[in-house]
């Protein structure tokens, strides 16, 4: 047997028997009260100021305007989707959202097991999961379009000619952000350099940094955080070097005048409307609600007041969100080579 085999096997096992100690069958039946609903974080928890937080925000947002009773169960590493999944179901939870692609195996799982139960997921689309659960919602995103603004304000303000962008994994929502940004850079100067690197992890902000100061050395002015927790280390560096971080998820602005822009991905709204979906009785599973910049999902962030030409680079920024959202600019998903 393979190691990749053997690897495979074992992490199925281990979702396999986490289920089970979790506890099987539908989840408990709901009393009249309040639409009960749980966020399950990814690791990082809610200190990373951009996508965990962001879905915290959008569930305490939905506290306050509909009187929905939330709750938040924090994953400190992949061992805790399944468990925190499974309790929130079985403790008659309405609607159960996991906060990102990698919880994607976890709630296809759980699902099966809750089907009584209403799930939702970040960065993950329904229809693919495996066997296409009917109680499990997708919210994704279009970060390419994202991506594309951040590439925009990097080509634009770049005085060496070389911008770059640092990840966390190498997964589809992080690549989407990264071929955006790449293809839009290009579309406004055709000769800019673009480098990229992955820290290979979410969290270690020390590793986004080392990852930074290195495309720094190689001539970046301009760095694209793409790694949540980790990324802010790539933001440090920037501001530690005086040359220009674009943060991303949420508006990261308040890290410093060093950061030009984010590219902002809504995931509190991803979460909110989705919450309202279910209050309404208008949620449907099997199927993802789609967050891009024409329905205001996705965009740009606060514009640095150090910006040079800020109000003109604002105004570049408006013109391509334009045509993004009418389809005249379409940057890949996928990056090239």
């Amino acid at each position: 047997m393979s190691a990749n085999k053997w690897t495979f096997g074992v992490a199925v096992s281990v979702v396999a028997l986490a289920i089970v100690a979790a506890g099987c069958g539908s989840s408990t039946k709901k009393e009249a009260g309040p639409l009960k609903v749980a966020v399950v974080t990814d690791i990082g928890g809610l200190n990373d100021k951009g996508f965990n937080s962001l879905a915290y925000k959008g569930l305490k947002a939905a506290e306050s305007e509909y009187g929905v009773d939330g709750r938040v169960l924090i994953s400190k590493s992949a061992a805790d989707y399944v468990p925190n999944l499974s309790t929130a179901a079985k403790q008659g939870y309405d609607l159960v959202v996991a906060v990102g692609f990698l919880m994607g195996d976890s709630i296809a799982a759980v699902a099966e097991q809750f089907p009584d139960t209403k799930f939702a997921i970040v960065d993950v689309s329904a229809p693919g999961l495996k066997g296409a659960p009917q109680n499990v919602r997708g919210i994704i995103f279009a970060e390419q379009e994202a991506g594309c603004l951040a590439g925009v304000a990097g080509a634009t303000v770049s005085q060496s000619g070389t911008i770059s962008s640092v990840g966390g994994l190498k997964i589809p929502p992080v690549d989407a952000f990264i071929a955006g940004y790449q293809y839009c850079a290009k579309k406004v100067n055709p000769d800019i350099k673009t480098l990229n690197g992955y820290s290979q992890d979410f969290v270690a902000q020390d590793k986004c940094k080392e990852v930074a100061l290195n495309q720094i050395q190689q001539g970046s002015d301009v760095v694209f955080q793409v790694a949540g927790q980790c990324g802010l280390g790539a933001i440090t560096a920037a501001g530690d070097k005086s040359v220009w971080g674009i943060g991303v998820d949420s508006d990261q602005a308040f890290l410093g005048p060093q950061v030009l822009t984010s590219a902002q991905k809504k995931v509190d709204e991803g979460v909110k409307q989705t919450i309202v979906l279910v209050k309404d009785d208008a949620f449907e599973g099997g199927v993802d609600g789609l967050f891009n910049v024409e329905n205001g999902g996705v965009g740009y962030g606060t514009v640095s007041a150090e910006a040079p030409d800020r109000t003109a680079l604002i105004a570049t920024l408006d013109d391509w969100a334009a045509q993004v959202a009418a389809g005249d600019v379409t940057p890949p998903r996928t990056l090239a080579g």
